[in-house]
């Protein structure tokens, strides 16, 4: 798989995750940035490939990887938001 990729999941009882999917997304909408979406709640080896690219076993969405480079998770990408630095932290640079 190439490009970028965000990790999600349709099915979750945490209200942190779906904020965090959707200002994720609405972010990288607004900002006219290409990338698909994995929901990790369709199929487990789905979940497996997003905490392997993480390296994390315990990782949740949303994890952001561009082809096989893993990114980060939100709170690295909030980060890179605030400090400019989108393009280098999804890799695009």
């Amino acid at each position: 798989m190439s490009g970028l990729r965000v990790y999600s999941t349709s099915v979750t009882g945490s209200r942190e995750i779906k904020s965090q999917q959707s200002e994720v997304t609405r972010i990288l909408d607004g900002k006219r940035i290409q990338y698909q979406l994995v929901d990790i709640s369709q199929d487990n080896a789905l979940r497996d490939e997003m905490r392997a690219l993480a390296g994390n076993p315990k990782a949740t969405p949303p994890q952001i990887v561009n082809g096989d480079q893993y990114c980060g998770d939100y709170e690295l990408f909030v980060e890179a938001v605030e400090q400019n630095k989108l393009q280098e932290f999804l890799k695009l640079a």
